[in-house]
C-alpha cells in the first residue's frame, strides 16, 4: 500500500534537491576557480591574452599600399574592423553567435539549449565567437581524452572570459576574422578573400562574404574549390539565417540565391604574387639588415619575417611591375621560338661536353643523388635513365618523362631575362623582373647576376670625353685605331661593316661604331673612363681599353643606376626599393632614403641625353619607333656582346630609367647571327611592350616630356648645323691670322 508524501518529506527532499544543486554550483564555482588559478595546468596569462601570439604573415606593400606579397608559415595578414565588410560582420554573427552583442564571453541561455538538442539527438555546437577566439589564438593540444577535453572547454570559456573584459566586440570580432582558418593557406579575412576572390575584406559582397562565413562549418566540406555545390548550398544556408536574423531582406536574399560562386581563386604559395625575384632578394636583405643593425623584438630574440607581421613599404610601383612581367612574357615566347628555330638543321651541343658537365653538378638532382652517396656511376646512370618530371616551357609546366641529362641540355637552350625600371630624379625602384620563372629558376638576374655589358658601355666613355671639351659633332675618320700602352696593343674590331668616311660623335654612337669609341678612348685615357664608371655605381671596372667596348661585367641593377645620371642631370642616386619596415603595431623598425651624388656637370649629362635619343630617332634603337610606334623623347643604348651571348637595352626618360638584360644561362649557348642576338632584337622589343602599357595608363602620370635643358644654358654645341658654320668661321679666321 503506498503512502502518499507527508509535506515533511517533501519539505525535506526539497531541502536535498537545494542542497545538492547549491553544492553543486559550489563545487562547480571551486573547480572553474581552481582551474582560474591554474591548478590544472597553466592559462595564458594576462600578457598573452593582451598580445596573443599567432603565425602572421609579413606583407610587401607596393608604393599606391596594394600588396605585393607575402612572407609566411601561414598565409595571415590582420586587417581593422573598419576594413571588414559588413557582410562579413553580419554573415557570421547570423550563423555562428546571433546574441554575440548581447553575452559576455560564454552564452549560457544558448549552452543550456544546445545540451538539449544534443541530448535528443541533434547535434549542435554551443560556442560563441569568443569561445572560438580563445581556441584560435590557444589551440588545443591533440589526442586529449575526455577528461582533458571537457578540462580544455572550460579553459577556453576562461579566456573568452577575460578577452570580453579585455576587448570590445569589435576588437574580439576582427580578431576572431584575423586568426580564422579559410583552408588553401589563407588564414584570416584578408588572406581569405584574396585567395578566393581576389579582392579585399571592405568589399566582399553579400555573396562572398557568405561563401566565406559558410566554410567555418567544414573548411574542407565546404571548400568553393573542392565541394562548389555544397560550398553553394552553404553560401545561401548562410543568407537565410541573416534574412532569420533581420541582417539581410528577404528582397536581397531573393536576388542573391541564384548567382554563382563567382570564384578567382589564386592559391596561396610563398610564391604567390607579383614579383618573386624582388620579394626574394628583399627578404635576404632585411635580414642582413636587422643583423647589422641589431634589430630585435622587444624580449631581445630576432624577427621572424614568416611569423611576427611585418609590413614592409617598398618603392615598387605594382601597374608597372605587371606591365614588365606582361612584357616579358609575351615577347620571350616569340624570341625563344626564334632561338630555337635559329639552330635547326645544326648540333647546338656540338664541343659543349664541358658545360653539359657543369649543368649536370649544378643541377638539384645531382646535388641530391651526392648527398644520398651515390657513386659518380649510378648518378651517369640515374640521368641517362627516363623518369617522370616537371619541365617549364611558355605554354606552361608540362609534365613528361624524359632522361634528366635531356632536361639538362634543354635549360641550357632556354633563354633567360631579366629588367629592372627605376625614378632617376629619386632612385626609386618601380618594377623588378629577376628572371622568367622563379619557380623553376630561382637564381635573380637583376642585382645578383652579373655579364658582360657589350656597348651599352659606350656612353660612359662619351660622356667623359664630352666633358674633356668633345662636342657631339666633333668628326672622326671611322678607321681602325690601335691603343698602347697598356699591355699588348689594343686594335678593335668593328661589329658588322663599320659606316664609310668620317662621322661624328653622335652618329657614331647612335650606330655603336666601334672605332670612333676606341678613338675616343685613346684621348681620355681609361683611367678617367674607369673612374666615372665607379662613380655610377658600376664596381670592378679596370683601367684598360677595352672597357670602352663594355668587356667588363655588371648587373642590370647597377648600369640602370648609372644611366639614372644621365637622366637626372648629372646626379647619381644609388636604386633604393626599401623604404621601411614596421612592426605589427606600427613601430618603425628602419627606414631610409635616397643619397644623391653629383658625378658630372649638368650640361654634360644633358648633352648625353640628346646623343642617346639620337639612337632611338636615327641609329640602333630606331624600331622602337619605326616598329613598335613608340614615339615619346626617349634615349637608349643597345649592347651586344661576343659570339651574341648578351643582349642588352638601356632606355631613359626624364621619369624612368629601365635596363634589360636577354641572354642563356651559359654564355656558351647563343643566337649564331647579331642579327638575331643583338640587343635591338632580344631586349628593346620587351621595352617597347612594357613603355606602351605605361604610357597607355594615365594614372601613372608619365609624360611624355623632354628631358630639360640646364636654366643655365649649354655651351657645348650638338647642333652640328651650328657646329659647322663655327668650325668653318674658325678656319676663315685662322687664315686670316696666317695659321
Amino acid at each position: 500500500m503506498n503512502k502518499s508524501l507527508s509535506a515533511q518529506d517533501i519539505k525535506r527532499y526539497s531541502l536535498l534537491i537545494w542542497k545538492l544543486l547549491i553544492g553543486g554550483i559550489a563545487l562547480f564555482a571551486i573547480f572553474i576557480s581552481m582551474i582560474g588559478l591554474g591548478l590544472f595546468g597553466a592559462l595564458p596569462s594576462f600578457r598573452d591574452i593582451e598580445h596573443p601570439k599567432s603565425n602572421q604573415a609579413s606583407e610587401i606593400i607596393a608604393e599606391d599600399g596594394r600588396t605585393l606579397g607575402t612572407y609566411f608559415v601561414q598565409n595571415r595578414s590582420n586587417v581593422t574592423y573598419k576594413d571588414i565588410s559588413e557582410n562579413v560582420i553580419n554573415g557570421l554573427i547570423a550563423t555562428e553567435d546571433t546574441r554575440f552583442k548581447e553575452h559576455s564571453g560564454i552564452d549560457f541561455k544558448r549552452t543550456f539549449s544546445i545540451i538539449g538538442y544534443n541530448l535528443i539527438g541533434k547535434k549542435q555546437g554551443a560556442s560563441t565567437i569568443t569561445q572560438q577566439l580563445a581556441k584560435n589564438l590557444f589551440p588545443r593540444e591533440s589526442n586529449l581524452n575526455f577528461f582533458s577535453l571537457v578540462l580544455t572547454k572550460f579553459k577556453e570559456w576562461i579566456v573568452a572570459v577575460k578577452l570580453e573584459r579585455n576587448y570590445t566586440k569589435e576588437e574580439i570580432i576582427t580578431m576572431y576574422l584575423n586568426t580564422v582558418d579559410f583552408g588553401n593557406q589563407a588564414y584570416g579575412i584578408k588572406s581569405a578573400a584574396r585567395v578566393y576572390f581576389n579582392t579585399t575584406p571592405d568589399k566582399l559582397s553579400i555573396t562572398q562574404a557568405a561563401t566565406l562565413v559558410g566554410m567555418q562549418k567544414g573548411i574542407t566540406m565546404y571548400s568553393p574549390t573542392r565541394h562548389p555545390e555544397r560550398s553553394r548550398d552553404r553560401r545561401n544556408t548562410v543568407m537565410a539565417m541573416m534574412v532569420k536574423s533581420d541582417l539581410l531582406t528577404q528582397q536581397q536574399f531573393d536576388e542573391e540565391k541564384d548567382k554563382p560562386l563567382n570564384l578567382h581563386f589564386n592559391a596561396a604559395t610563398v610564391n604567390d604574387g607579383i614579383a618573386p625575384y624582388f620579394r626574394s632578394v628583399l627578404k635576404n636583405d632585411i635580414k642582413t639588415i636587422f643583423q647589422e643593425q641589431s634589430i630585435t623584438k622587444p624580449d631581445g630574440t630576432p624577427y621572424d619575417l614568416d611569423r611576427d607581421g611585418l609590413k614592409i613599404y617598398t618603392t615598387l610601383n605594382y601597374d608597372m611591375q605587371v606591365y614588365a612581367e606582361e612584357a616579358q612574357k609575351e615577347y620571350m615566347k616569340v624570341l625563344q621560338a626564334q632561338f630555337i628555330a635559329s639552330w635547326k638543321g645544326r648540333n647546338p651541343f656540338k664541343d659543349k661536353t664541358l658545360q653539359i658537365e657543369q649543368g649536370i653538378k649544378r643541377s638539384d638532382r645531382y646535388k641530391s643523388l651526392k648527398l644520398e652517396g651515390k657513386s659518380d656511376e649510378e648518378i651517369t646512370n640515374d640521368f641517362n635513365t627516363k623518369t617522370e618530371m616537371t619541365i617549364f616551357t611558355w605554354k606552361g609546366n608540362i609534365d613528361t618523362v624524359m632522361k634528366p641529362i635531356d632536361s639538362v641540355r634543354y635549360y641550357k637552350m632556354l633563354l633567360r631575362n631579366a629588367m629592372m625600371t627605376m625614378d632617376p630624379t629619386n632612385g626609386h625602384v618601380k618594377a623588378w623582373v629577376g628572371g622568367i620563372n622563379y619557380e623553376h629558376f630561382k637564381y635573380d638576374q637583376v642585382k645578383m647576376g652579373t655579364r658582360q655589358v657589350g656597348s651599352t658601355a659606350k656612353p660612359f666613355t662619351y660622356a667623359v670625353a664630352i666633358e674633356n671639351g668633345y662636342s657631339p659633332c666633333y668628326t672622326v675618320p671611322n678607321v681602325p685605331v690601335t691603343i698602347e700602352g697598356y699591355g699588348e696593343p689594343w686594335t678593335p674590331r668593328n661589329s658588322g661593316k663599320p659606316l664609310p668616311g668620317s662621322i661624328t660623335l653622335q652618329k657614331a654612337l647612335a650606330y655603336s661604331q666601334n672605332f670612333v669609341t676606341a678613338y675616343l678612348m685613346k684621348q681620355v685615357g681609361p683611367v678617367a673612363v674607369s673612374t666615372l664608371a665607379t662613380k655610377m655605381g658600376i664596381p670592378n671596372v679596370p683601367a684598360f681599353p677595352s672597357i670602352c667596348l663594355g668587356t667588363f661585367d655588371s648587373s642590370v641593377y647597377n648600369m640602370v643606376g648609372a644611366y639614372g645620371a644621365f637622366a637626372n642631370k648629372g646626379i647619381y642616386t644609388k636604386p633604393i626599393y626599401l623604404l621601411r619596415i614596421e612592426d605589427k603595431n606600427g613601430v618603425v623598425l628602419f627606414s631610409q632614403k635616397e643619397i644623391p651624388k653629383p658625378i658630372m656637370s649638368e650640361e654634360v649629362a644633358y648633352v648625353m641625353t640628346r646623343m642617346l635619343k639620337g639612337v632611338v630617332t636615327n641609329g640602333t634603337g630606331s624600331r622602337l619607333n619605326y616598329k613598335y610606334k613608340v614615339n615619346a623623347p626617349i634615349g637608349a643604348k643597345t649592347g651586344t656582346t661576343q659570339n651574341n651571348s648578351d643582349g642588352w637595352f638601356m632606355a631613359i626618360t626624364p621619369q624612368l630609367v629601365t635596363g634589360i638584360w636577354t641572354g642563356c644561362e651559359d654564355r656558351a649557348f647563343h643566337f649564331i647571327s647579331t642579327n638575331q642576338g643583338e640587343g635591338a632584337n632580344t631586349a628593346l622589343p620587351i621595352f617597347a611592350g612594357f613603355i606602351k602599357r605605361v604610357y597607355a595608363n594615365p594614372a601613372l602620370k608619365i609624360s611624355h616630356a623632354d628631358f630639360e635643358a640646364p636654366k643655365s644654358g649649354v655651351s657645348i654645341t650638338f647642333d652640328c648645323n651650328q657646329y659647322q658654320k663655327q668650325e668653318e668661321g674658325t678656319s676663315e679666321l685662322d687664315e686670316k691670322l696666317g695659321f
